[in-house]
């Protein structure tokens, strides 16, 4: 293998995608990941409360608020897709981390308009499964992002320049 195949995947595309050693993507990944996670929390709550309306409609915003984050946090992704050769381990990865992600999207998606005009209670068990597999899905996703930063080292710093951090001063 040559050596240098993987340097392209460690520059951005664009500013747009972050700079060098600075990637937007995992950072941006964070709100539709906490918001998700956190609407499953309202979810459940809406059937221990006192007032299931405020913990559904909260439910709803949490998920609507993750929307708008993932399609943030994919344009960036997209943009670091493009930055790794066609053929690779790691394209291929990035391919299914994309594909779960946009299933995990539409998911959330469809149950916000699903959960739209029910605020007046507890949110159904069906939707609440539906977001339950929609997060365990996120979570293989998340796997295969961590796989692609970690052990293939896309928008990852090379080495030399990681060196310069255990430089004694």
């Amino acid at each position: 293998m040559n050596d240098q195949a993987h340097q392209p995947a460690k520059r951005p595309v664009t500013p747009l995608a972050g700079s060098y050693g600075h990637p937007l993507h995992p950072i941006l990944v964070t709100v539709p990941i906490g918001a998700w996670i956190a609407a499953l929390v309202f979810d459940i709550a809406s059937h221990l409360v006192d007032d299931p309306e405020f913990a559904s409609r909260g439910a709803l915003w949490l998920i609507g608020l993750g929307i708008v984050g993932a399609l943030a946090a994919a344009v960036t992704g997209f943009l670091d897709l493009l930055a790794v050769p066609p053929g690779t381990r790691a394209f291929r990865t990035a391919l299914v981390h994309m594909s779960l992600n946009l299933a995990v999207t539409l998911s959330f998606a469809g149950g916000f308009f699903w959960r739209m005009g029910d605020g007046t209670g507890s949110v159904a068990p069906a939707q609440i499964a539906l977001s339950a597999v929609a997060l365990a899905a996120l979570a293989v996703s998340g796997y295969l992002g961590g796989k692609l930063a970690y052990r293939y080292g896309v928008r990852v710093a090379d080495e030399t320049t990681q060196a310069e951090g255990f430089v004694r001063s």
